[in-house]
């Protein structure tokens, strides 16, 4: 897996400061996407021990909030392969930071039903999950008074309490206001 760009100080794609990690790979293609490069699957720079371990090591101050995976796709069937070993090592050392992730797939249709996305790593991938955002960018649903979010299609989920429930279940923050 290669990766576009890793932002250690983002408070845009996700609530409190983030570190978020762009991979490479999508094929989606939104009309209109604000990351064109990042879906060509060679994009950037190979995703190495050594990113990880920068990217632990980004993570590590008390006001890092959590991760954030964006793209390209992360739910792309190869970019899963390599980000669930590493989601499980950030789970592991940080169990209380969050993980937000960004998809243009959709959380009930693509990642839990049958999908060109959904493989042997898709499950486990959502179990470290807390928050995705799915869903494609559409530009006709685009709204710059959306928070964590492109265009109004687009879903907060609060994946882990959705897992448990067993339905589509939106994230709710504890100040109450997205």
């Amino acid at each position: 897996m290669n990766y576009a760009e890793i932002k250690t100080f983002d408070i845009a794609n996700g609530e409190g400061v983030r570190v978020s990690l762009f991979v490479s790979g999508c094929t989606h293609h939104c009309k209109h996407c604000f990351n064109k490069e990042t879906w060509d699957f060679s994009f950037g720079k190979p995703f190495t021990n050594e990113t990880e371990e920068r990217l632990l090591r980004e993570l590590e101050p008390d006001y890092i909030d959590g991760l954030t995976l964006l793209g390209g796709e992360p739910f792309e069937p190869s970019n899963q392969a390599v980000l669930l070993p590493f989601l499980r090592r950030v789970r592991e050392r940080y169990p209380d930071k969050n993980i937000w992730c960004y998809t243009g797939y959709l959380y009930d249709r693509d990642l839990l039903g049958e999908s060109r996305a959904r493989c042997a790593y898709t499950d486990d991938m959502l179990r470290l999950i807390d928050i995705l955002v799915d869903g494609e960018f559409v530009q006709e649903l685009y709204s710059i008074a959306l928070q964590f979010r492109g265009s109004s299609n687009q879903r907060i989920i609060d994946v882990q309490k959705s897992l448990q429930e067993g339905s589509v279940l939106p994230y709710r923050p504890k100040s109450g206001k997205i």
